[in-house]
This record gives C-alpha cells, sequence and structure tokens, in this order.
C-alpha cells in the first residue's frame, strides 16, 4: 500500500477504495472494523487478512490520503505554471482557492485528523503524516518563488508563514464554514507579501 511490498491484490484494492470512501465520510479517529466492513460489504476477519492489521489499513488509508493530496497539488502546479506572474502570492492565492473549495472538504477534513493525531501518537499509523504534508505543502510553495529567493533564509521564512497562513484559515473554515471571512484574511496577508531581501544569504 505504501510501495514498499508487493502490488495489492484486486480485492485488497477494491476494498481500499471503498473503505477509503467511508473514512473521507466518517473519518478514522474511531474507525471500527465492524461497521467499516458491513459498509464495503467485506467482514473484519477479510479486511484482517488482506491488510495484517487495523494500523496497517489505517496506514494504507493515510496513504491513500497523502496519494488524492500529491496529485491534486501536481495539478495545481500545472495551472499555476500558466499563470504570469507566478509570484508566491499568486500561487497561495490559488492554493486558497483550493482549500476553500467545498467539493475538497472531506479529503481536507480527513487530512487535518491524520495531521493532529500524527502529532501525538509518534510510534503509531499516524506517525510521520504531519511532517510529510508540512514539506508537500511547502515544495509547493518553493516552486512560486525565483531560485535566488527560494534558497535563502528569508525565502524559506516567507514561504513558511504563508504556509502557516492557509493552515489556519483552512482550520477556521473547516471549523465554521465561512469561506468569506477566511478568503478576505487570507487575501489581505497575501497582499503584504514583499519579496525577500535581494542580498540574502544563500542556503542549500
Amino acid at each position: 500500500m505504501t510501495g514498499d511490498g508487493p502490488p495489492p491484490s484486486a480485492r485488497q484494492a477494491e476494498l481500499l477504495d471503498l473503505a477509503y470512501r467511508y473514512a473521507l465520510e466518517h473519518g478514522l479517529a474511531d474507525l471500527s472494523l465492524r461497521p467499516l466492513a458491513a459498509a464495503v460489504g467485506s467482514s473484519p476477519r477479510v479486511l484482517l487478512y488482506l491488510f495484517g492489521s487495523k494500523e496497517a489499513l489505517i496506514r494504507a488509508l493515510l496513504a491513500r490520503a497523502r496519494t488524492d493530496e500529491l496529485d491534486l497539488l501536481a495539478r495545481l502546479r500545472e495551472a499555476t505554471a500558466e499563470k504570469q506572474p507566478t509570484a508566491l502570492n499568486v500561487v497561495a492565492a490559488e492554493v486558497w482557492r483550493w482549500l476553500a473549495a467545498e467539493d475538497h472538504r472531506a479529503l481536507l477534513t480527513l487530512w487535518v485528523e491524520g495531521y493532529a493525531r500524527s502529532l501525538v501518537d509518534l510510534d503509531g499509523p499516524w506517525a510521520g503524516f504531519a511532517r510529510a504534508t508540512v514539506d508537500d505543502w511547502l515544495h509547493v510553495l518553493a516552486a512560486a518563488q525565483p531560485p535566488q529567493e527560494r534558497h535563502t533564509p528569508a525565502g524559506a521564512a516567507q514561504r513558511t508563514l504563508v504556509l502557516a497562513v492557509l493552515r489556519g484559515a483552512l482550520l477556521d473554515l473547516l471549523a465554521t464554514g465561512d469561506v468569506d471571512r477566511a478568503t478576505a484574511a487570507v487575501h489581505q496577508q497575501l497582499a503584504s507579501l514583499s519579496p525577500p531581501s535581494a542580498d540574502a544569504a544563500m542556503i542549500d
């Protein structure tokens, strides 16, 4: 499921897809194999046979969520690459438009759940999920910066600030559903962005 083992069987892939749809609707925090198995037309015994354990199934579901996130980020990069200028604030505004879209709400709620759980479950199936997603988003934002800005401490700090604004506004939006207020706050912050100093020290 994570690329480290043999490819899944057709039945395993089918059940993972059905379980993922279930997770998008119900979340993963209180995942129980019995209702999950009933929802996907299987049994707890079959799920344990195919995935090895409940923890392994959760890891597979988180990997599937990250795959969907990366696919969407790739399409986002392609879309923003065609825009001029491809400044950080332009790309960040496109990222926010994607985050605020109603049809991404279930995926992002699952992402936030995995992010939060990975901060306290350091050795369980959630381990590393938050760090990986931070790196994924920073990579997208870094690609929007010219190389002379991207490889400086100031450039790294600037995209980190943008990510913090986007993540905070997303949490607010998921909690309240107030798209207009969250969007106004994001746009206000992005409008205040200024390029890092041209003579900032380069970093590796």
